[in-house]
């Protein structure tokens, strides 16, 4: 290879950090989502206390609510006679809290609130304003599990988190706990005293509650949840005039306060606590919406597709340009096909146009820079309608432009050196250039070699995604892309927008855009069949969408004054443009954060609920991409495969568009990545078809 063209093929790096970056975040996130589904739906805690298996010790069934235990030895205290202590679990809560605590304010009391540590961590501000307040804090675990039926590990989780984010919230640690989903000294039986004395052995003071039987004038701890009920219930007991006195547990004992103030470490890793349930948090309310309007759009899409493909059909021999009314095109054709080592499919391609039933023909094979037998091949064909043009590499652009200034006809046709073609392709092609206004036309793509799973996916994707697309693009007057596999064109209308521009890796797309923006029409003859030949590894692939992708971000970019323009030029840039920012752009970047909230909601939420949309979004897919096979004649027994596709397939498409903005963000200029043929294109040609006539349909 000369130095020349290894130079042109030749670009800077990749960039590289940002898949550090995504690898680094992606993970976070997912963790900070775990978290926040452990907390919201205590993963491994019964849902429901179990049945006491053994009763509760005598000395603590006979005694107070309040427990110290050592070991075999209980002490309890209840509260003195006419005096109540305030006792509020749960919480804090952002509605009920302020209210009872503008409540106490009022009557001069102070309570004590046993809270649950995530919400400590989700609303510092009212644990501080607790504190503030003079009220004192005990713990009620993290999520408020039950301990008794909780594992070890997990018992210790729920006790030390929440002293973590009381430390983090209000800078303080505690020695007050009430066991969740326990009332009266009675109801700490079986394994939930087992759990009570693994917590006692951690210092902690145990508080119950009075049965709600017993009168306030004999001194009671009262148990009140953070909810509209337990406000009235306060109001109502604070207004009782046979009490003498409200305080809070330690100061109705004559205890020693329970809070003692948090070291730096812990109120560090109570603040990093706050911020992980935070992160959790908002990722979790975000990921609802997002993923509500990427299904929205993603149905909405399909709908489209389907309603406007429909249209189309109705449309081929009515109002299309091109329709029987029209004159019909025998004028001869000029066909360009560039080629960079492409000795495997150069002459299947040839031969496929030489068998063309359109007569007149003029094919130029711009061999750019070949380091193979690709010119050879060509050249030895010996036909006088092929003509074989060598010069350095320079680019599919330059080579392009290099055949479109030997074309003797005003018709071109270009196409791919990987390509095969129908026998009628390019009679059928140029039919629509009957119409004045319509200065280039769109053939139908199809995959050659299907016979893999990665070969039927792509099947998939060009008859379900691109053609049926461009069903819909024509109705709607906005193709985006004549594809570089095989497009009609004026040849007044190519020079008129400076032929084939070199300013971006999409030439094709970037030219159509332009023939818009100069006014012509672009439409779409499903008719005009050609086979291609698509990667046959994921390598591959990746490299081939990364520079589609790249390209059509650059074309887009470019051509972004269309959107304020009139005539074609405006509708193209305010549907084509829109469309494929929203559909092409915007949704994969959405995509990532879909499939990890899928696994979050399989997880933590109803996985037969979510389950079952994913099932109906599937059904959704497999509905409209069966209509796009039989409107394009194929058979819809492919259609297996396509479930499998979303967890490959999908993934490797969105992480292209990722790779791509990151590219373009970062200034990247992005290497020509070259796919190695094998001269497949054919392969599928001669099958039985399903198809009918289209004017049938």
């Amino acid at each position: 290879m000369s130095r020349h063209v290894r130079a042109r093929h030749k670009r800077s790096r990749e960039p590289r950090g940002h898949w550090l970056l995504l690898s680094l975040v992606l993970p976070v996130m997912f963790a900070s989502l775990l978290f926040e589904g452990w907390t919201n739906n205590e993963v491994d805690a019964a849902p429901t206390r179990h049945d006491c298996t053994e009763p509760v010790p005598k000395t603590v069934s006979r005694g107070g609510p309040v427990l110290r235990i050592d070991g075999d030895e209980v002490k309890s205290a209840s509260m003195p006679a006419r005096t109540v202590a305030l006792t509020f679990d749960g919480g804090p809560d952002p509605v009920w809290t302020p209210r009872l605590l503008t409540l106490l304010r009022r009557h001069h009391v102070h309570a004590t609130f046993f809270l649950f540590g995530v919400q400590a961590a989700r609303h510092p501000e009212l644990v501080r304003r607790i504190r503030a307040e003079g009220h004192e804090i005990g713990s009620n675990t993290y999520t408020g599990a039950d301990l008794g039926a909780s594992s070890a590990v997990r018992s210790r989780m729920e006790l030390s988190l929440t002293q973590t984010a009381l430390a983090g919230s209000a800078g303080i640690r505690t020695t007050l706990l009430r066991m969740p989903q326990t009332t009266s000294p009675d109801t700490l039986c079986g394994a939930e005293w087992k759990a009570a004395q693994r917590a006692a052995t951690d210092g902690y003071l145990l508080v119950a509650a009075d049965p709600w039987h017993r009168k306030p004038s004999q001194g009671v701890i009262r148990q009140f949840s953070q909810t509209e009920l337990a406000y009235k219930e306060t109001e109502k007991l604070l207004n009782n005039r046979n009490i003498d006195k409200f305080t809070t547990v330690t100061a109705g004992l004559r205890l020693d306060p329970p809070d003692t103030s948090a070291t730096t470490v812990e109120r560090g890793q109570g603040k990093g606590l706050i911020l992980v349930t935070a992160m959790g948090h908002a990722f979790a309310n975000a990921m609802t919406w997002m993923l509500v309007v990427a299904g929205a759009l993603g149905v909405v899409r399909l709908l489209v597709l389907v309603f406007f493909a429909r249209a189309h059909v109705r449309r081929l021999t009515r109002l299309r340009p091109g329709a029987p009314w029209l004159r019909e095109i025998n004028d001869p054709v000029t066909i360009l096909i560039p080629a960079y080592n492409e000795e495997a499919g150069i002459e299947s391609t040839v031969h496929s146009l030489l068998a063309s039933t359109h007569p007149y023909l003029q094919i130029i094979v711009i061999d750019d820079g070949s380091t193979d037998q690709t010119a050879d091949l060509a050249t030895w064909i010996n036909d006088p309608r092929v003509t074989v043009i060598r010069q350095p590499n320079s680019g599919k652009a330059a080579a392009l432009n290099t055949g479109l200034a030997h074309a003797m006809y005003d018709i071109v046709v270009m196409v791919d050196a990987d390509t095969v073609f129908e026998p009628d392709a390019i009679h059928e092609l140029i039919q629509p250039l009957a119409h004045p206004a319509v200065g280039a036309v769109s053939g139908n793509t199809k995959v050659g070699n299907r016979r893999g799973l990665l070969g039927r996916w792509q099947h998939l994707e060009y008859v379900f995604g691109f053609n049926l697309d461009r069903r819909m693009f024509e109705v709607l007057e906005c193709m985006p892309t004549v594809p570089g596999a095989i497009g009609a064109f004026r040849r007044d209308a190519l020079m008129g927008v400076g032929g084939v521009s070199e300013d971006t890796l999409a030439e094709d797309t970037d030219l159509t855009m332009a023939l818009w923006r100069a006014g012509w029409r672009v439409v779409y003859q499903e008719s005009a069949v050609a086979w291609t030949e698509v990667p046959t590894s994921l390598r591959q692939l990746w490299r081939q969408r990364y520079r589609w992708c790249y390209g059509t971000i650059q074309a887009m970019w470019k051509h972004r004054g269309a959107v304020f323009e009139v005539g074609p030029a405006g509708r193209f840039g305010r549907r084509g443009l829109s469309y494929l920012g929203v559909f092409q752009v915007a949704l994969p970047l959405m995509a990532p954060i879909v499939d990890l909230f899928a696994l979050y909601g399989a997880l933590f939420l109803n996985p037969v609920q979510s389950t079952g949309v994913w099932l109906a979004f599937l059904v959704v897919q497999l509905a409209s991409a069966g209509y796009a096979l039989r409107l394009d004649g194929e058979r819809r027994r492919a259609l297996w495969s396509m479930p499998f596709q979303l967890f490959v397939y999908r993934q490797l498409m969105y992480l292209v568009v990722i790779q791509s903005l990151v590219a373009i963000v970062l200034g990247t200029r992005l290497k020509w990545h070259r796919m190695q043929r094998s001269g497949t294109a054919a392969d599928h040609i001669g099958q039985p078809s399903q198809a009918a006539e289209l004017t049938s349909r």
